[in-house]
């Protein structure tokens, strides 16, 4: 008996689970005062910035409408690009419903927080229960960090100016540095220059933030064939 009860708590219990969690989340900090600071000096407000990321919470979509913004876009652009960056999260949800089952209303409140790196906190655990836990240890760690990042850096954002420090950069690196490990297969690669040609090729005559739209179009139209290969193979 005490055996069997040993063996359960060693599989519920948070070893593993919550430093990662809590690296993660100052991880996301850095950038999330980075988003504060950009948002405030594209003209938004604290309280909008704050609305983004309470409601949001999706890093890349949250940089990408402020930057086209910034630059002049119009705000459709804006929206669809973040819908378009935000639509692999729907991917992630896939992966991660198994593990977090419960009711309509449990299931909405988890799509809020499926995002990069709950996810691949979830899957590389080894137990249903610790996958659950690994989950809402993850959540509540970048989405705390997320938006007390995102305070700070927006009410200190018109103090700072973008361009000396390097903030205006921020996206561009966070993008490559999460589109990198996505370009593993010649399939994936194509999809990518074929987005970056077009973006390069539209921008002279369309409105700031639609070639980005354009570009993500055809990546996905481009990686499609390839996925009802894969499901029916």
């Amino acid at each position: 008996m005490d055996a069997q009860h040993e063996h359960a708590h060693e599989g519920v219990n948070y070893d593993g689970i919550v430093g990662p969690a809590l690296a993660l989340g100052f991880a996301v900090f850095i950038f999330a005062i980075s988003f504060g600071v950009l948002c405030v000096n594209a003209g938004g407000s604290v309280p909008k910035a704050m609305a983004m990321s309470l409601l949001v919470f999706t890093g890349a979509s949250q940089f990408s409408a402020v930057s086209v913004i910034a630059a002049g876009g119009t705000a459709v652009s804006a929206v669809v690009g973040a819908l378009l960056l935000g639509s692999r999260n729907a991917i992630y949800g896939v992966a991660v419903a198994p593990w977090l089952p419960g009711s309509l209303k449990y299931r909405v409140a988890a799509a809020q927080f499926t995002i990069d790196e709950t996810t691949g906190m979830t899957l590389v655990q080894n137990s249903p229960e610790r996958k659950k836990r690994a989950f809402w240890v993850t959540a509540a760690s970048i989405y705390g960090f997320w938006n007390v990042g995102t305070l700070i850096g927006a009410l200190v954002g018109n103090s700072f100016d973008t361009q000396k420090y390097g903030l205006d950069v921020a996206f561009p690196a966070a993008f490559v540095a999460m589109v990198a490990p996505l370009l593993a297969t010649r399939k994936a690669q194509l999809a990518g220059i074929g987005g970056a040609v077009v973006c390069l090729a539209t921008t002279p005559f369309l409105p700031i933030g639609a070639p980005i739209v354009m570009s993500a179009v055809v990546a996905l139209i481009a990686l499609v064939p390839a996925q009802r290969k894969s499901r029916n193979s």
